[in-house]
């Protein structure tokens, strides 16, 4: 496998990771908390924390190889994470505008890598 190639599956991980945060942020919103302390400063909110913070490093890190342009291609497939994420877990619907986002977005990637 080509080192880039390498390089750019870490780059969707990290794109990845953060959409599983966002999901883990998303459910703790939905609760209700005693305090503000609380809201902030529990497992599930910590936890997404960490996930953003190694999401960022695998990115700093990919950026080693990926070039700067494929970058926000890259980070674009973040919508498609979450968008799937969030029907699988918190059940929310894929509307037509969402689906056909999804499908705008995966013909974009397909362009550019023409």
């Amino acid at each position: 496998m080509n080192h880039n190639v390498l390089y750019i599956l870490l780059f969707l991980i990290s794109v990845m990771v953060s959409s599983v945060s966002q999901i883990v942020l998303k459910k703790s919103a939905n609760k209700t908390y005693d305090s503000k302390i609380k809201e902030y400063m529990n497992f599930p909110v910590i936890f997404a924390y960490g996930l953003f913070f190694l999401s960022s490093l695998l990115t700093v890190w990919a950026y080693k190889y990926v070039p700067l342009s494929m970058g926000p291609i890259l980070e674009s497939t973040g919508y498609i994470w979450v968008t799937v994420l969030g029907y699988l877990i918190l059940k929310e619907k894929i509307t037509k505008n969402k689906f056909w986002g999804i499908f705008i977005i995966i013909v974009g990637i397909i362009i550019f890598n023409i």
